[in-house]
Order: structure tokens, then sequence, then C-alpha cells
């Protein structure tokens, strides 16, 4: 009853805004449990009588103060100035779906959900609407454009929305060189009046409001539209960007009516994990598109690309050959590890040519040495499957004819790679391209790309995505991808989806003593602190991205290779953005907790109240400096009344598993 009771009050007040061009009654979502409000409102002053703003609150105080809505137009109009509202629709949307992959299975959202009809007022009176939706954990916008008597297409060269955040608000920004990027930076910690004005940044932006109010900014359900950045307007203020087309640098979305943005949404919370626990960006999107998902399937993949093709004491050549994917598959299959990626060496691809630039190699052939049919056969003898890397020209150019070969072959699936760009072609490419995998069954990684926007939810075949600095960057950048980088990443980049971080390496070392190297790179940290980021990074292509004899012999191996890749249930159970994190996910009922710090030593009390009544099995693995490995197994019998103590060495961390007794 409180949902309808919220929208019958909601629709009473707006009711008094329609058809009144100036001094309008705010219209305003609310959600369930009355915490997030969402609203328009038209502020009045010399310049903005009648124009629309919109604001959210979270627990009654303001996280993004009225601000600015609207698009211009190609011929230089601004569609969102002075306008008068025509009607105002509620209702109460619940949806409750399940996900093939995430961080849980079962997903429940409700929301209040506000339709706003507006109508230009002067000349010559277009119409548009603003869609807003409030929820337990967020709020989000998004402006829909109906087809209208004389207009048949929009062309938009700019987008005007603002975020006013209040100046003392502690930032975690990512600042980006342009609008061609990877991702591939590290964050930056700032009060929200001194970032720069001459930076872009990318999403999502996370934000900690004065009193506690977590809040972070990003984008759903991105189709047939241009990828969302943030430039630093001054004071707090941040106004929208939009990627522009690659050959009209003046022009971001053509597309005819009626057309949709994507959302704008606006995470919230009153501690930051539960914007790592939030589902909400996958509820923004559109329901699976895959009739049958039984055929999906996540788990960890090689990745020799990582280690150089590295090796010790094999009697032949290491590199695009069979006999080193024949090494690799007997390592899989010895493992427990479903998956071998064939990749590149150098810059020259599996398929041949170079890696980079791509100059139309054809992904259904393979460099001379590297025989795929006995490799294919070699692997389906030994249960385990291939997956193909390739430069994403490579898979436009020729996936239509390469696809439904795959899936003739027996492939898993196929990571794509490159693409650089999030603009309005680049996002149709990664749809059209995902559908198409999906009709071949075949799964697809990203890399070389941007944040997700929770396409994973049509299309759960779409595993993972790169978009993120990880621990590919230790085979060149001097710095390695440091522990408090680490830390950071669970609540800037992964509040938007899973992430790869190439993880996987058992040969770490201490802060203070890494140096870069192409092969066999090293990873700052200790072994715990590998285990434990199977868990705290949300990944459903994980990569054990060593040479296999890294691994042979290594204690840990077996619980590395035991760790889920998609789960049922997560809870965030305690963390300090850049410093530390517990989290536990669960698979059934077995509960894996992962614990991850920066590079100081911390004792971490880990409650286990989230669990069921009864006893469970504890296998804790910890840093153990002093052990041959680096790492010590103990065993505890424990219910939801205990806590248990783990001891992390600095940059180091702890992997927990529990199974009902």
């Amino acid at each position: 009853m409180r949902l309808d009771i919220t929208l019958l009050l909601t629709a009473c007040a707006v009711c008094l805004a329609c058809n009144r061009l100036a001094a309008a009654a705010p219209i305003r979502a609310v959600s369930p449990d009355g915490r997030v409000r969402i609203e328009a409102s038209f502020p009045e002053s010399e310049n903005t009588v009648g124009v629309p703003h919109y604001s959210v609150s979270f627990d009654g105080k303001v996280v993004v103060a009225p601000s600015r809505l609207g698009f211009e137009l190609e011929d230089g109009s601004v569609l969102g100035g002075p306008c008068e509202v025509i009607s105002v629709e509620g209702r109460a949307v619940r949806d409750a779906f399940t996900q093939v992959t995430g961080k849980r299975r079962a997903v429940q959202i409700e929301v209040i959900e506000i339709v706003v009809a507006f109508r230009e007022a002067a000349a010559p009176g277009r119409r548009w609407e603003l869609i807003l939706r409030a929820a337990n954990d967020g709020a989000a916008f998004r402006y829909r454009f109906p087809r209208q008597e004389g207009r048949e297409s929009l062309v938009i060269q700019k987008e005007q929305t603002e975020f006013r955040i209040s100046g003392d608000a502690s930032t975690f920004a990512l600042p980006l060189n342009g609008y061609t990027t990877s991702y591939e930076k590290r964050y930056e910690t700032k009060p929200a009046k001194d970032l720069p004005q001459n930076w872009l940044l990318g999403l999502p932006f996370l934000f900690e409001h004065p009193g506690g109010t977590w809040a972070a900014i990003t984008e759903a359900n991105v189709a047939e539209f241009a990828g969302m950045y943030l430039a630093p307007a001054g004071d707090g203020s941040l106004v929208t960007r939009l990627s522009p087309l690659p050959k009209e640098s003046r022009v971001a979305v053509r597309h005819t009516l009626p057309h949709a943005s994507p959302w704008r949404v606006v995470l919230l919370g009153d501690r930051v994990g539960r914007l790592v626990e939030s589902d909400f960006i996958l509820s923004l999107n559109e329901p699976c598109a895959i009739d049958d998902t039984s055929w999906i399937r996540t788990g960890k993949t090689t990745f020799p690309w990582w280690n150089g093709f590295y090796e010790e004491n094999v009697d032949f050549k290491m590199g695009l050959n069979t006999a080193t994917a024949r090494h690799y598959i007997d390592f899989c299959a010895a493992t427990g590890i479903p998956y071998h990626s064939l990749d590149g060496v150098g810059n020259t691809a599996w398929y041949g040519g170079p890696i980079v630039p791509y100059q139309g190699a054809d992904i259904t052939k393979t460099i001379d040495g590297l025989d795929l049919p006995d490799v294919l056969k070699y692997a389906r003898s030994k249960g385990v499957r291939i997956r193909l890397w390739m430069h994403w020209k490579g898979a436009e150019a020729h996936m239509h004819k390469a696809f439904p070969l795959y899936r003739e072959w027996g492939i898993e699936g196929v990571m794509l790679d490159f693409m650089d760009r999030d603009d309005q072609e680049m996002n149709r490419f990664v749809r059209t391209a995902v559908a198409l995998a999906a009709d071949n069954k075949l799964t697809v990684t990203l890399h070389g790309c941007p944040k997700p926007t929770g396409l994973a939810r049509t299309y759960p075949n779409l595993l993972t995505h790169e978009g993120v600095m990880n621990l590919e960057y230790d085979k060149w950048d001097k710095v390695g991808i440091t522990p408090d980088h680490e830390m950071t990443v669970p609540f800037t980049r992964m509040l938007a989806g899973p992430l790869d971080f190439h993880q996987g390496s058992f040969r770490t070392v201490r802060p203070g003593a890494f140096e870069p190297r192409n092969d066999a790179p090293l990873v700052i940290g200790t072994p715990a602190r590998t285990l434990a980021s199977y868990v705290v990074y949300q990944n459903h292509l994980s990569m054990v991205a060593d040479y296999p004899t890294a691994y042979r012999g290594h204690p840990a191996l077996p619980a590395l290779a035991a760790i889920p890749t998609t789960w049922d249930e997560t809870k965030v159970l305690d963390a300090r953005v850049g410093e530390y994190v517990v989290m536990a996910r669960r698979s059934d009922n077995g509960w894996h907790i992962g614990a991850m710090a920066d590079g100081k030593l911390r004792t971490m009390l880990v409650p286990l109240t989230f669990l069921p009544a009864g006893q469970f099995a504890a296998a804790i693995w910890g840093d153990d400096l002093a052990a041959k490995h680096g790492i010590s197994r103990r065993e505890a019998q424990v219910t939801s009344a205990d806590k248990l103590e783990v001891e992390l060495v600095a940059a180091g961390g702890a992997y927990i598993r529990l199974d009902p007794r």
C-alpha cells in the first residue's frame, strides 16, 4: 500500500502544475521508502521563468540542487527553455527478474515513476517529455522526444543537463584526455569546488555529500545515443558533455522520432557500500532479449598476453602456436579452469596481421603454426573451451560470417578490443555485435572500452567490460597498480557494472619492490590479496592471467579455481574508499568474503551477522610472510554471532570461504 499512497499523494501535488507557465508547483517522485526524492521545478528568476529544472534529495538533504535541463539542437535552438506542462502521469513500477550473471541472481526493484509532458512556450512549440524515477537506492531521469507534426528527426549538438552538487562535497573523479578513451586512468580525490574546469570526467563520478550521504552520477540504457561525460563548471557544478560523432564533431546524436535519451542516474546511500550493492542501473535497461539463456556460462580464462607468453622448462617455443595452446589446455584441464583464450603476442594477432592498427585480416583464419582445428579438437577432449580475442574492426568486417562459424566450431566466446569510444556509432556497433553473438551462442567481453551501462540485463551473454586501469599496467607503468587505486576501483568504475582487472598472479611483491616488466610481470600485494580480488571485483569472466608454471604446486591454486564467477547475493560489510573493503558474496548456500586494504597494516574484524542460523565451516586464507608462499590457511567453526579477526600486511588481503555444516 505504501507505493499506491505515495503515488496518489504525488499525483495530487503535481496536478496543480498542469498548464501553468511560471511559478508551477514542483513535480516530484518519492521512493517507496520515502528517503529518495527527485523533483522537477520551475524556478523564477529574470532569465529562467518557466525553464524546467530538476533536483535530487536523500533523507531530506539536497544532493543535487536545482539544475538546468535541456539540449542544444542542430540549428542552435535550445529544447528545454520556457515551457508549459501539458500533462503529468504517475505510476508505481514493480520489476522482478532473474539475472544470469551479476552481483545478485534475483533482482527486485520498486520505483515511483512520473512522466511530465512539456510544450515550448514560444514557437515552434515543440513537445518533449521528462521521465522521473525514484527508487530506494537512487534517482534517475531521461528525456523522451515524441513524434510530432512537422518533425521527423532529432539532431543534437549538445546536452545542457547540469548536476549542481555542493562545493564542499568530496569527489573521486576520473579525468580523461578526451572522448577517444579506454577509461584507463587514475582517479583523483578533490573537493568539488576545486575540480579543474579544463577536466573531462568519465563516469561513474563518486562524491560524498557533507553529512555522510554518498552519491554517484552515471548513465544507464545507452541505446542509439552518445556516451555521457561531465565537465566541471565551478563551485561544484558539473555540465554534461556528449561524445561527438567521429566525422561530425558538432553533432552527437542523429535519430528519427520518436526517440529517448539514456537514463541519467544518481545512485544514493547513507554508506558507500549501498551503492556497490545496488542493481538500479540494471533495472533501467530493457528485459532479457534472449529466450534461452541456459548456454550462458561464466568462468575463469587464461590470457597469455598478460604474462608475455612466458613459461619455464618447456621443450618448445612459446607463442601463437599449437604446442603453446595445448600446453595451456592441459593446465586448464588439470586445474579446473574452463576456458583458454587465443589472443596475440607482440603486435601479432592469432588471426595474423598486426593487432594495431587493424589491416583487414580475416578472423576466420589463423597464423601459420597455429592449427585451430587441432586445438579445438584437443580442447574438447580435455573438457576445455576456447575463446577468441579480436580487434573490434575485425569483428565489424567479418562477424556476420565469423560468428556463425564460431558457433559451428564450438567456440565459447569472443573478446572485442580497442573500441576506445562510446559515441552513437560505436554504441550501435557494440549492441549489434553483442546481439549477433547471442544469436550464435557466443559470450562477449569488451576491452579498450568505456564503462558499462547495464546492457547485460538485455543481453546477459555480455559478461564483462574492461574500462579501467588494471594489472596490465604492471607490464609497463613505473608506478604500477597501487593498493590505493585498487581500493578506489570498487566504489567508482565497478558501480557501473562488472570489470576485468587481469588478476590471478601469485608472484607478488611488497610495496616499494615493484618494477614493471613485460614478460612475467610482478604485482604489488600478497597471494591472499589475489584470492580476495576474485570476490571484491565483480567479473564474470575473470582471468587467470599468469603462466602455468607460476601456479603449479601453489597451495592457493585450488582455492582460486573454486571461487565462483557469478553470485546470488552481495553485501559490503565494511569499506572506506581508497583504504579498505570487506565484501561478502553468496553462491548457493556458501559465502565468500574478500578483504583488501591499502598500503597500511590493518587488523580487520569481519562480522558474520549476515549468515543464516546454524554452523558454518570457515576456511581462511591470510597473509603469512614467514610461510614459503606468503600465505597460510586455517579453519574455524562459526555462526552468525561470531566475528573473524584477520591480520592484513601492507597491501595485503584475506579470503574466507564459509560453508554450512
